[in-house]
């Protein structure tokens, strides 16, 4: 049988004789109780520890329970947190409509019964534990996800380089042999027909090398290693202009734009590339705008910009590729929102920028963006 970690249990009253006749009716359940005498004392015990449920009396002199859970559930950390009130006077309807309102999850008369106070913790004990299990399986799933997109930026990046340095140099042999044949054939004086046919060979050739350097750079373009994501973008732009008959423009902020860590430069490119792959396909655009800034070295935002038919955005379907990016800025840290531009369509997101560490690479606690 796995091992049971301990949670923490809050208790929080003003009289220690009642604090430690919770702990003799909790301590049956084998988990860590932990004892605050005022709602200062038990503020700052969660601050340090990570709480399960807190036991709270409503009746406390300097603060009250329900100021105290109040105060509580404000806290980004501890808005969800579990909080039984335990009272002797306030008993009402009207009591436990404040208590609630304060955010507790029930309430608790005195005199106490052990086995029901035992059953409600034990509930929201368990409760507790499979938030956990869940948050823990979320961060695997992420983890997951974000291996399996590096995972395909590496293959399409080994595939690239195969196509151009294998397939497209032997394409590029057989051209320069094709030509070493026509000459030859010039030379010999040989028939028009042999020598048209040798010229369509080649032209077929021309066409297949441009058509594998085409795919090789569009699984990764070598220029988003040499030269970094600004160039990388414009030549894309120029070849989405060629393809589409769309007006494209780029324009970055400062204009010498900076580079930024190999991954990240990678995912934003991805990104703006999936965007720009669905004003292609379903927009009916005649005109994109992409911006990149880096403002004060403290996050990046791009936009993307479109004036047709909105279709990113049709009927709420959230497709693959839309699906694919908002995973890529979460993984970096950073926010993205695709709305309704009237005409067109807006892409926004905004990544964190860290601060390069000593051994020249980010922090690892979250994926953000850092200068390289």
């Amino acid at each position: 049988m796995a091992h049971k970690e301990k949670v923490n249990i809050l208790m929080v009253d003003d009289q220690p004789a009642k604090l430690m006749s919770y702990e003799a009716i909790l301590a049956e359940l084998d988990e860590n109780l932990l004892k605050a005498q005022s709602a200062r004392e038990a503020l700052e015990l969660l601050l340090k520890n990570e709480i399960a449920v807190v036991l709270m009396d409503v009746s406390m002199p300097d603060m009250d329970g329900f100021e105290t859970a109040e105060i509580i559930h404000q806290h980004p950390r501890f808005q969800k947190t579990a909080i039984i009130f335990i009272s002797a006077v306030h008993l009402t309807d009207i009591d436990q409509l404040r208590g609630y309102q304060r955010g507790a999850v029930d309430y608790i008369s005195v005199p106490i019964i052990p086995e029901l106070l035992r059953a409600k913790v034990t509930t929201f004990i368990d409760l507790h534990r499979k938030s956990r299990q869940l948050e823990d399986l979320n961060i695997e799933l992420r983890r997951l996800s974000m291996s399996l997109i590096s995972t395909q930026d590496e293959e399409r990046r080994r595939i690239a380089r195969e196509l151009h340095d294998g397939l497209g140099q032997d394409l590029t042999a057989a051209k320069i042999m094709l030509h070493e044949i026509v000459q030859q054939e010039d030379s010999n004086g040989s028939d028009g027909r042999s020598k048209e046919s040798l010229r369509e060979v080649s032209d077929m050739l021309d066409t297949m090398v441009r058509q594998v350097r085409n795919i090789s750079y569009l699984l990764h373009p070598p220029l988003l290693d040499e030269v970094g994501l600004r160039s990388a973008l414009g030549w894309y732009l120029e070849g989405l202009a060629k393809r589409g008959a769309i007006q494209t423009s780029l324009e970055t902020h400062p204009a010498n734009f900076p580079r930024l860590a190999p991954e990240v430069e990678t995912a934003l490119f991805r990104i703006v590339q999936e965007a720009l792959t669905n004003v292609f396909r379903h927009a009916q655009a005649s005109n994109v705008w992409v911006s990149l800034a880096a403002e004060q070295k403290k996050e990046v935002s791009v936009t993307v910009r479109d004036n047709g038919v909105g279709a990113q955005l049709r009927q709420g379907h959230i497709g693959v590729g839309i699906a694919s990016m908002r995973q890529r800025t979460k993984e970096l840290g950073g926010e993205i929102s695709i709305r309704d531009a009237n005409p067109g369509t807006i892409v926004e997101l905004v990544v964190p920028i860290s601060p390069i560490t000593a051994s020249g690479s980010a922090p690892r606690t979250q994926s953000t963006a850092h200068w390289s």
